[in-house]
């Protein structure tokens, strides 16, 4: 009798182990898929929550509220502009709920709008802290593990470093992501990757994903084993009437002075240019264009993410008229979002891949994934590209 009775037990214990919405207990794939109907803690209700045929539905009490959107990236989903808004409805009880998608497998960032005030989600446990005021994040689960989750395979560590900076005369930190199975008698090729405008460090790990694409993509055998450096490469306050002046040379000044030096010091990795590569999102493609081709003495591999120049023929004249160029670089990669790739934002990656071609720099030009100016294109973009292909030619 007594097995009888202990599968019994187990069975009615079953529903109290599995995992409720956002439980924050592992790294679920799937966190935002109510399970066991309860809300986060210390929320007041679930928001969001992603039905199993990935519709979401969105909630915020706000009784004495006049007006509740959706704003953000998430938008793009539903083929809404950035800046434009979806309307919630209000119910009796003062809860305003808005049903949307279904949407595909994917991160998104949004944002609520209460009478004209922009606010992260207040019951959402996902959200991002930036340069930026917060935002949330919608997850939204396939199958199984996506190519940016936590999977069952070995995972690299990341550590976080403070140091003085002579050149923003404070305290700064960088994080350093090193392989599963990192070895100090080897020596690694190092990628130096930074953000955009809104961008801290520790977002490439929390939004861009990345120590679990390069986990990924190392246990299948898609990449080569690499040592990645996030420095902050906000150097000078973004609102600062002359940031377009001062930032890329003071950024260069870092790199030299302070980040390089660390990394070389703390960690086993290759100090000539063919083995290292600098790679930036948005304004961190532009640190990659002025700084890092300003810097082939460094830098021998290049990823420019959603970046570009339309005057690139004056601005970046120095490179594109070198005529070892071609000799100097290893990988040039030139990336953004499909839906990127038209107005503005498409004309100055556009216009510098026109700038490569006249001059007969060697590089690979790339437009895919579903997303825009966001991390499904950042993240889309080191996955399906850039970080397989670092270092494959040697």
């Amino acid at each position: 009798m007594r097995p009888r009775f202990l599968l019994a037990v187990g069975c009615l214990l079953l529903p109290l182990l599995t995992r409720a919405q956002q439980a924050n207990v592992n790294l679920d794939y799937n966190p935002q898929q109510n399970t066991e109907n309860l809300i986060p803690f210390s929320a007041p209700l679930n928001s969001p929550e992603v039905h199993a045929d990935r519709t979401v539905t969105f909630r915020v009490k706000a009784p004495e509220a006049e007006k509740v959107e959706l704003n953000g990236a998430v938008l793009a989903a539903v083929g809404r502009n950035w800046g434009e808004t979806l309307p919630f409805a209000k119910g009796a009880d003062g809860i305003w709920t808005l049903t949307m998608g279904p949407l595909r497998p994917d991160i998104y960032a949004y944002l609520i709008r209460i009478d004209g005030v922009q606010v992260a989600d207040p019951s959402n446990t996902q959200a991002a802290f930036t340069g930026m005021p917060p935002y949330s994040q919608l997850i939204v689960h396939g199958d199984g593990p996506a190519y940016y989750d936590a999977r069952p395979v070995p995972h690299g560590s990341i550590t976080r470093h403070i140091y003085h900076s002579d050149v923003t005369q404070g305290e700064r930190d960088l994080y350093v992501y090193t392989p599963p199975g990192y070895d100090r008698t080897k020596t690694y090729p190092v990628l130096y990757l930074v953000g955009g405008s809104g961008e801290l460090p520790h977002n490439w790990i929390h939004d861009g994903r990345v120590n679990f694409i390069m986990d990924n993509l190392l246990a299948e055998g898609k990449a080569v084993p690499m040592v990645i450096v996030i420095p902050n490469n906000q150097v000078v306050h973004r609102n600062h009437p002359q940031h377009a002046e001062l930032t890329f040379k003071k950024f260069e000044a870092e790199l030299r002075q302070h980040v390089l030096p660390l990394v070389e010091r703390e960690y086993s990795v290759r100090r000539d240019p063919r083995g290292r590569a600098l790679s930036g999102l948005s304004m961190g493609g532009r640190h990659t264009m002025y700084a890092g081709f300003n810097s082939l003495d460094l830098f021998a591999n290049f990823g420019v993410l959603s970046a570009g120049d339309p005057d690139s023929e004056r601005t970046l004249a120095t490179f594109l008229n070198d005529p070892a160029v071609n000799t100097k670089i290893d990988y040039l990669f030139v990336g953004l979002g499909a839906l990127e790739s038209t107005g503005r934002l498409g004309e100055r990656s556009e216009a510098l891949r026109q700038a490569l071609v006249k001059h007969g720099i060697q590089h690979e030009y790339y437009v895919g994934g579903h997303g825009g100016h966001d991390w499904a294109t950042w993240r889309h973009l080191l996955h399906e590209r850039f970080l397989p292909k670092l270092w494959r030619k040697e």
